[in-house]
């Protein structure tokens, strides 16, 4: 009975000891009023972030795809050089043919073959044309592919590996309207033409716009808007891949990295693709991607000076500066130097007013106009095709309704 005695006495006593050190020793580190300090808690699985990524990355990247191609194309070269400080571009020269090679990612989205993929890995320069297009699997084999569909506004394509018997599973996508920044995001691709390879950032932004420089050299530059923000390094080559979450779920497709900053790079959101990818697969062929219509005319207010210019003393009516070769105003006989007076029998009144009704419409849509030409006046039927997916800083191309 004493020591059961001197037991309790030894326990209270030691608590009590333990009681006033905490209090002096860790008044430093106590919440307000001294309540204990905020502790984070541990994943209950036990699991840590390094492991979960480790996973997601082995569970995704069979999924992943490499893609190559073949371009061929035809180039000006000048016959001499220096008659280019008289000339410029347009100097005599010969035309050549040429062949590339590109390569871009991908990512398996269903069980029948068909594989994500940015628009402009597999849209060629203008005149050019693609051929040997192939997936190269993760397990080495090299399978023939060819494109299903692309939409060139939205960058993003499908193409389809026909028959393959070893095709791995398709990945999820995730809801990208509930990504937060500061999570975790993992780009998988081939950059550089390497093997696969894995860059680990955060999701830094949304809505991003940024403009990607043209296909093939051309001055102008395509304006994407709607993008996601990664410090995920997303190198060439890494386009069209995969940014997955912590989870394995695809977050959105790899697009580019602004080369003007580091740790910036771009992806087009997962709910994007959930919305484009089944629309490219019930429509084959490649699209631009904006729905509304396309004349390919530029008109401007009638100035005195453009009156005197062009012969036209009537009252009303918009001029005709430039007609875009091949485009609908083209093929209906649209000539640079006509007066538009009436669309659709309604008088127009201010070229703006006509960019924005031309805007208003569908491709397919037919434009009636009632037209004044070199003194006669003759009518013009137009029908509209899509407008080409915005380019922005690029001579004459896409400026026109």
């Amino acid at each position: 009975m004493p020591t059961v005695i001197v037991g309790l006495l030894g326990a209270v006593i030691g608590s009590f000891v333990m009681m006033l050190y905490a209090s002096t020793h860790f008044s430093n580190v106590a919440g307000p009023n001294h309540t204990p300090p905020a502790v984070a808690a541990a994943p209950l699985s036990g699991v840590s972030d390094q492991d979960r990524i480790v996973s997601a990355v082995k569970r995704t990247k069979a999924s992943v795809v490499a893609i190559t191609e073949t371009i061929n194309g035809q180039e000006v070269v000048l016959i001499d050089p220096m008659i280019q400080q008289f000339f410029g571009q347009q100097g005599p020269g010969i035309v050549q043919h040429y062949k590339g090679q590109a390569s871009g990612s991908g990512f398996v989205y269903d069980g029948k073959g068909d594989i994500v993929t940015n628009a402009h890995v597999v849209n060629p320069p203008s005149g050019a044309k693609l051929s040997n297009l192939t997936v190269i699997f993760a397990n080495g084999d090299h399978v023939p592919a060819h494109v299903v569909s692309a939409n060139i506004g939205a960058d993003l394509a499908v193409i389809r590996v026909d028959n393959y018997k070893r095709l791995p599973p398709a990945l999820g996508l995730a809801d990208s309207d509930k990504l937060e920044q500061g999570q975790w995001a993992i780009a998988i691709g081939e950059p550089y033409e390497l093997q696969q390879t894995v860059t680990l950032g955060v999701v830094s932004g949304f809505q991003r716009e940024e403009k990607v420089g043209a296909e093939g050299g051309g001055n102008g530059y395509y304006d994407f808007k709607g993008l996601l923000q990664t410090s995920a390094p997303i190198n060439p080559g890494n386009s069209g891949g995969p940014l997955i979450d912590i989870d394995g779920s695809v977050i959105g497709v790899n697009q580019l990295t602004d080369e003007a900053a580091q740790g910036i790079g771009f992806a087009i959101p997962s709910n994007i693709v959930r919305s484009v990818v089944p629309q490219l697969l019930s429509n084959p062929g490649f699209h631009q991607g904006t729905d509304t219509g396309f004349a390919g005319f530029a008109p401007v207010d009638l100035t005195t000076g453009l009156r005197n210019q062009i012969g036209y003393s009537g009252q009303g009516g918009l001029a005709v500066v430039q007609v875009e070769p091949g485009t609908p105003a083209d093929k209906a006989g649209l000539e640079p130097g006509d007066v538009v007076l009436q669309v659709d029998g309604k008088p127009v009144t201010t070229a703006d007013a006509l960019r924005k009704y031309i805007a208003s419409k569908k491709p397919g849509d037919t434009l009636r106009l009632d037209v004044w030409s070199q003194g006669v006046k003759k009518f013009v039927a137009v029908t509209l095709e899509e407008r080409p997916a915005e380019q922005v800083g690029a001579p004459s191309q896409g400026q026109g309704p």
